[in-house]
């Protein structure tokens, strides 16, 4: 910002010199990898395959299209891009359309201009006034994005003709910035024909009217791919126009998921000092996305968003903070809390059968699928020979989401050789991690068909 010109004059003093928005922002990505500085913090997961490709459209000066399902960070991933705008830029006071100083598009700032000269006044406009999004739906008008003739203007004597009688839409005020459209496919046909001559001569027309704005607008778009591609809700002159069709992609890893959904839940102090989740818990919630995101029950053209681990982390928090509240005393998620899940996850998966309750039953097979798979990273079932033998014996435990952490520890005596092995997950001498870990892998050994398991209510008895 050469000294915060307030006058035309003075921006010209300061030597200042105007960029294009894609030279700009070019610019500044430029100076970041020069410098090793990261792109997008706080994305995780895409450094070797979306953002690569980004920075590849940003140095080519390309319009972008983010190809992806839901939850996939389509979004957080454009609005990071305002970190490549100059802190702020000037702007001739009181425009509407953002006009540079030493350039101006409109009409209204040429006449300031030629009345004012280098004393006509100027503002500075922050980056993060230069980002615009909107939402495909499909009440949206031509009027909205590109502008529309205002009667008002008309009513105090303006010509029709006349430039001052329009009343711009959001694109154009966006001028000099970058603007997001979101699910661009639902975007109809006729609206989509108005995007043309943006894209491509940088210019609009309204109510049949050539208004000749050189606009300066970075253009990013978002669609699910089956939209954009299956089934015909976008026309091939608008795909033509995007320079680059980049896919994003769910976690590739448990890791990735994890890393997410501790980023991303909903933090609360009181739960933070008073729960503990252990590793294995977060990579249960984890592995239930990543298996709903091939299950043959689920609606995969929809996706399953990051949104579900997320949600579901939360709601094993909550459980274990209502435990710990109720029996005052410390808590860790268990397994036994997983069941709550259900309402976390019905809202955000499509099933491919409408049978009646057949959700329900699909999320409880994704539970005990991640649990198993989660133990079988940990153990194998034959480590526990001496613990199943017990059980034969006449062992028997009580577990349950509502059991204080005490009870478990008097069970915990009686593990024998397996206390050793529940070590190797928990280290602690905590009782409530100690008592997660037992029900971790007393439901193990269960779904390994080692132990038998009977469920009366909220509790959960095993035995031989």
């Amino acid at each position: 910002m050469p000294g915060k010109a307030k006058t035309l004059g003075e921006l010209r003093a300061s030597g200042y010199k105007p960029l294009n928005i894609r030279e700009e922002i070019r610019n500044n990505l430029i100076g970041k990898i020069e410098n090793g500085e990261g792109l997008f913090p706080g994305i995780i997961g895409f450094d070797d395959s979306v953002i690569p490709m980004l920075e590849n459209a940003i140095l080519a000066g390309q319009d972008i299209i983010l190809l992806g399902e839901r939850g996939q960070a389509k979004s957080r991933l454009i609005r990071h891009m305002v970190s490549l705008l100059d802190e702020a830029v000037p702007v001739m006071a009181g425009c509407e359309l953002n006009c540079n100083p030493l350039e101006p598009i409109c009409g209204e700032c040429k006449a300031t201009l030629a009345e004012a000269g280098d004393d006509a006044e100027v503002a500075w406009l922050h980056r993060d006034e230069r980002y615009s999004e909107k939402l495909a739906t499909p009440d949206i008008t031509v009027a909205d994005l590109i502008g529309e003739v205002d009667p008002i203007k008309v009513a105090e004597g303006r010509y029709l003709s006349d430039e001052l009688t329009i009343h711009y839409g959001l694109i154009p005020r966006t001028n000099r910035g970058i603007f997001c459209i979101n699910e661009l496919p639902d975007l109809s046909e006729r609206i989509q024909v108005s995007l043309f001559n943006l894209m491509q001569e940088r210019d609009i027309q309204i109510k049949g009217y050539r208004i000749m704005l050189p606009l300066d607008v970075f253009l990013i778009s978002t669609a699910n791919p089956e939209d954009y591609t299956n089934r015909g809700r976008i026309i091939t002159p608008l795909k033509d126009r995007y320079g680059a069709q980049i896919r994003t992609h769910y976690p590739r890893s448990l890791d990735e998921e994890i890393g997410i959904v501790e980023q991303e839940y909903a933090h609360f102090q009181d739960t933070q000092s008073r729960v503990s989740v252990p590793q294995y818990m977060k990579e249960i919630i984890a592995e239930i996305t990543a298996l709903a995101r091939r299950s043959p029950d689920i609606n995969q053209r929809s996706g399953v968003s990051l949104r579900v681990s997320i949600a579901n982390y939360e709601t094993i928090l909550s459980a274990a903070f209502k435990r710990s509240l109720r029996h005052k005393e410390p808590a860790s998620p268990r397994v036994s809390d997983l069941p709550a899940i259900v309402a976390s996850t019905t809202g955000k998966i499509e099933m491919e059968s409408v049978e009646e309750g057949r959700e329900f039953k699909v999320i409880e097979d994704l539970v005990k699928k991640a649990v198993l798979n989660t133990f079988g990273r940990y153990y194998q079932a034959r480590q526990f020979a001496d613990l199943t033998q017990r059980f034969e014996d006449g062992l028997m435990i009580e577990t349950g989401s509502d059991i204080p952490s005490a009870r478990y520890m008097s069970s915990y005596a009686h593990l024998g050789e397996a206390s050793a092995l529940i070590k190797d997950i928990e280290r602690s001498e905590d009782a409530a991690a100690i008592a997660s870990a037992i029900e971790f892998v007393l439901e193990g050994l269960h779904l390994n068909r080692r132990l038998n398991c009977d469920r009366v209510g909220g509790q959960y008895i095993y035995s031989g």
